[in-house]
């Protein structure tokens, strides 16, 4: 119980921090996506469906915070959590460049969805323009920024509060 309410809490949390402090650290209007950054270390720690999970949940509470496409989000982000799990076996985990490769795979996977998505509601965006202006300089900047907090995660959830073995 005390793992899931921290879960939670730290995708609340990122949600919060990535709409408020982060204006701080944008660089030219880009900044990190945090909550990408807990799914993914998430599934690639524990697996495709509590990575998932995490994705829909998250994702859910992002569009509830700022989406106009209640569930876009959730199903972006759940996608993106299923296919960072389902290389919890095959790489790894203690690199720190697999996890900036890894990151920066999920968050140049989840931005071109997204705006994938976004086309199909017929939202006036021109998909090169996102492609070359957002997704590439997002996805740069959150893999970067992925290696700095993936020790602690690592540590929390093979050992710590965030452990399967601590539910």
């Amino acid at each position: 119980m005390i793992r899931l309410f921290l879960l939670v809490s730290l995708l609340i949390g990122a949600i919060f921090v990535q709409g408020t402090f982060l204006e701080l650290l944008a660089f030219q209007g880009f900044k990190p996506d945090l909550l990408l950054i807990i799914v993914t270390f998430h599934a690639f720690l524990n697996g495709s469906k509590e990575g998932a999970l995490l994705g829909f949940i998250g994702g859910v509470f992002q569009d509830l915070t700022i989406g106009n496409f209640i569930g876009m989000n959730g199903l972006v982000l759940m996608l993106g959590g299923y296919i960072a799990g389902m290389l919890e076996t095959k790489l790894y985990k203690d690199s720190l460049i697999i996890i900036f490769l890894l990151v920066g795979f999920i968050a140049f996977f989840t931005q071109s969805l997204n705006y994938l998505l976004l086309a199909l509601f017929e939202v006036n965006t021109s998909f090169i323009v996102a492609f070359l202006e957002i997704i590439i300089p997002t996805s740069i900047y959150t893999a970067i920024v992925a290696p700095i907090f993936y020790g602690t995660y690592y540590r929390s959830s093979t050992s710590g509060y965030l452990s399967s073995k601590k539910m």
